[in-house]
């Protein structure tokens, strides 16, 4: 049947070529089998799926041109991306950040002499390698941690499932994540929780699987893992725990030592050795289940016994340690040694300004303490009073009013302009705007001289010279004398030192000017010496000789003849007393020899002190501290607070002959009573011209009322 039909339909095309009569043909044609159309379309379908129509259908779908065009972008986007995912990982994920350390390596600071003086940051030592560890070692770590870590491809979906059914069935608790996660866990990632972590932990343990043998990958693993007491690393942690080097650690040390990495904190067994044996035991399953040890070898393990030599008895901080470690961090050189660095402290320094400051009548309020060498080497530091009480550093961190410690920049701006301190200033009360100035005793005169204004801290006489020179000219002093905190343009009472600074910016302000080369940029450790291009395109900079020395003149004054004179010495001394509003904050910054010192007292709420001045109790903090420094003093002295009703002791003023000679010379009356020095002039009727007065006008300085300790801004 099928082969009579097929032949009349292969013969239908030759008789109909041939002008055959169609009768067959049309007969034919008109047979409806519904058989004959299912087998042909039977056999095309059979040929389409399989063999030569299925690659021809192949072959015309790929050479589509439709197909080609998307084809190839598909194409070229998976490229890109896989370019893009490598570019991310040689930045995010750089393997040579593998071999750092995870965490800041301990840093040692010595002071000038080599003496110890903190250490700080975690213990680490130089990494592991496998093939010097014993089996029993790396199998610890092996069977706790990983079992198939030489088997995947760094992550183990076997491994992560086996966890989860142990852990659900009560077994010994399994983590799922694989040693090249926990590396790329703690070495290239935060420790968020989300997906887009989970995602870049995956990509990046394939990422380490790729371009790292699986021996690097636990050697990197276990020199950087954390086991608790601030020590990292297995070498650390051996000498730490056993005082052993790890290629001689025993099966039972290595076992507590891997039970600790599931927390560290917790386990630690100098602080919880209970619990690390307790652990122990659980690795020990783990060895038995992996086949590393028989049940009575692990039956035979008893927890080690701890052999802790390497004890640390420095403090790892102190307000100077605090300090000078950031730079620290970034002198000492890359890699797991513990670094030993000299700073500029001077031990006997700091044991001088430690006793000063345990021995000064405080009460409540704190206190901070600054001395550098001229060229900003920092030598003796106090933060506080109790370090242990309180971390808060009020030399570096505080940010307080200067008071008028920061007229020593108003002044040096017009020295700079051209003033002299023979030039006279109106002592007359004023008002800018809705500011008013006024002097701490309500005390006004005419006129005064700079060095006299200076000397007695005339707030009045301080906004008029500020006024004069202008604020920009006094900002940018201040700036290149290296204040960095901002002050406000236009503001008058930013003469009086209103804008908030620390302590150390303000002595390192003064050391510039002892110098006579700024700015003074605090440190802790030696300067290194300058190259050639260094000294030639940031040279320092200097005042003029005269300007220099006549601000000298004006510090001395403040000393000799003004609110400064409790800190007196027997040498040449320079320095300025500061106190603000309602006593809030009260200091003494000045220099002497090679040193410059800055003392502040407050309180940490900024309440009113007790009536401590910046010519009082600071005052007598710095010359105390400048004496023994100076070799003068073996003992501290103790230093009580002023009685204002007493007499003035021989402290304030030891000799009459420390009065400067000219004074005498001029036939000045000199009192010295309750009231503290008086000096009054042969001829008070005589008075300062105006300050716009003629050159040829006479200076002679008006009738000086006594002296007060200081004179604080007003309130504005």
């Amino acid at each position: 049947m099928w082969g009579s039909k097929a032949k009349p339909r292969l013969s239908r095309e030759g008789a109909g070529g041939a002008g055959h009569s169609g009768y067959y043909s049309l007969s034919e044609s008109m047979v409806d089998d519904p058989w004959d159309g299912d087998d042909d379309d039977f056999i095309d379908q059979r040929e389409g799926l399989t063999g030569w129509g299925l690659r021809q259908r192949s072959w015309d779908f790929l050479t589509d041109r439709r197909t080609r065009f998307w084809g190839v972008r598909v194409l070229a986007g998976m490229v890109l991306l896989l370019i893009l995912i490598v570019i991310w990982l040689a930045f995010t994920a750089p393997l040579s950040k593998s071999l750092e350390p995870i965490a800041p390596p301990q840093v040692t600071l010595l002071a000038a002499d080599g003496t110890p003086i903190a250490r700080n940051g975690a213990v680490y030592d130089e990494p592991v390698e496998i093939d010097r560890l014993p089996d029993h070692v790396v199998e610890a770590f092996l069977a706790t941690e990983d079992r198939r870590f030489y088997s995947h491809w760094g992550i183990d979906p076997r491994g992560l499932a086996r966890a989860t059914l142990n852990n659900m069935s009560g077994g010994p608790t399994q983590g799922g994540s694989t040693i090249t996660q926990q590396l790329a866990k703690f070495t290239f990632l935060t420790p968020e929780q989300s997906l887009s972590r989970k995602a870049r932990e995956v990509l990046i343990s394939f990422w380490l699987e790729t371009w790292l043998s699986k021996d690097e990958i636990l050697e990197r693993y276990l020199s950087n893992a954390y086991f608790g007491d601030n020590t990292y690393g297995l070498r650390a942690a051996s000498l730490h725990y056993f005082y052993r080097q790890p290629e001689k650690l025993q099966p039972n040390q290595a076992a507590m030592l891997a039970g600790l990495l599931k927390a560290p904190s917790a386990y630690a067994p100098s602080k919880h050795y209970g619990r690390a044996a307790a652990r122990m035991q659980a690795v020990k399953a783990s060895l038995v289940s992996a086949g590393y040890i028989s049940e009575s070898e692990a039956e035979a393990m008893r927890p080690p016994e701890l052999d802790m030599r390497l004890t640390n008895d420095l403090p790892t901080g102190t307000y100077f340690a605090d300090w000078a470690l950031p730079e620290a961090r970034d002198r000492a050189p890359p890699g797991y040694a513990v670094q030993a660095l000299t700073t500029t402290l001077d031990a006997r320094l700091q044991g001088i300004a430690r006793d000063v400051i345990a021995s000064a009548p405080l009460g409540d309020a704190q206190a901070a303490l600054v001395a550098m060498r001229r060229n900003g080497e920092v030598v003796a530091m106090i933060g506080g009073k109790d370090y242990s009480d309180s971390a808060f550093n009020r030399a570096t961190q505080a940010r307080r009013q200067p008071g008028s410690t920061f007229k020593t920049i108003v002044y040096l701006a017009a020295l700079q302009d051209g003033f002299e301190p023979d030039d006279p200033v109106s002592n007359r009360p004023f008002t800018e705007g809705s500011y008013r100035p006024e002097n701490y005793d309500g005390r006004y005169s005419d006129f005064l001289t700079l060095e006299q204004a200076f000397a007695r801290s005339s707030n009045v006489a301080a906004v008029r010279m500020f006024n004069e020179v202008g604020s920009d000219q006094v900002i940018e002093l201040a700036r290149d004398l290296g204040i960095r905190t901002p002050i406000a343009r236009g503001d008058p009472s930013v003469a009086l030192g209103t804008a908030g600074m620390s302590l150390m910016d303000l002595t390192a302000a003064y050391a510039g000017i002892a110098g006579n080369s700024y700015p003074v940029r605090p440190t802790a450790f030696v300067r290194e010496p300058r190259g050639l291009w260094d000294r030639i395109f940031n040279a320092p900079r200097s005042f003029s000789h005269s300007t220099h020395r006549e601000m000298e003149q004006l510090l001395r004054a403040a000393i000799n003849d003004g609110t400064g004179r409790a800190a007196q010495l027997p040498g040449l001394n320079f320095g300025k007393t500061g106190t603000t509003q309602n006593n809030r904050d009260a200091l003494f910054v000045g220099y002497a020899g090679d040193l410059v010192v800055g003392v502040w007292i407050g309180n940490d709420d900024n309440t009113p002190l007790d009536g401590v001045t910046g010519g009082g109790l600071p005052a007598r903090i710095w010359k105390s501290f400048m004496l023994r420094a100076q070799g003068q003093g073996d003992r501290a002295s103790p230093i009580r607070r002023q009685d204002p009703t007493a007499p003035v002791e021989p402290l304030d003023v030891p000799d009459a002959s420390d009065i400067p000679e000219p004074v005498a010379e001029d036939g000045s009356e000199i009192t010295i009573d309750a009231q503290g020095i008086t000096i009054r002039e042969e001829a008070p009727d005589r008075q300062a011209p105006p300050i716009d007065a003629p050159a040829d006008a006479p200076r002679t300085a008006p009738e000086i009322a006594p002296l007060r300790e200081e004179e604080p801004a007003p309130a504005q």
